[in-house]
Formats: C-alpha cells, sequence, structure tokens
C-alpha cells in the first residue's frame, strides 16, 4: 500500500491515510485547535445521575430539586 497523504483541509498540511480513511478530513493539529475551542462540564443531578453540559443556560436551576426556576 503507497502512503499518499491527502491535503488537509483548514491548513493543506499532511493527513495520514488511515486517519483520513477513518473518515477525518483534517490533520492532527488542526483537529486539536478545534477541539480545545469546546468546552463542557459534567454535573451530578439530584437523587440520579451525571449530565454534560455543553451550555452555561442549563446549568440555571439544574440541582434544584425538581424545583420551578424562573
Amino acid at each position: 500500500m503507497a502512503d499518499d497523504y491527502v491535503e488537509c483541509e483548514r491548513c493543506g498540511g499532511d493527513i495520514h491515510p488511515h486517519r483520513y480513511a477513518l473518515g477525518f478530513s483534517i490533520c492532527l493539529p488542526c483537529g486539536e485547535t478545534i477541539a480545545r475551542q469546546r468546552k463542557h462540564c459534567t454535573v451530578p443531578l439530584h437523587k440520579s445521575n451525571y449530565i454534560v453540559i455543553t451550555d452555561k443556560r442549563e446549568l440555571v436551576g439544574i440541582n434544584n430539586k425538581g424545583g420551578f426556576v424562573r
């Protein structure tokens, strides 16, 4: 198998053919930059499990024991 590198969509760098075969169209450094821009946290629910929060507005009243929050 020839190692024919594919060009990155963002920077024009090289993408390894195995990475491209997995469906990635950007190189590792560009992927790292995009991943660091995403923010999330995990919070516990009252008497329940944990939930992943990606929007800060979702945190309002999340541990309010089922009460209504305005």
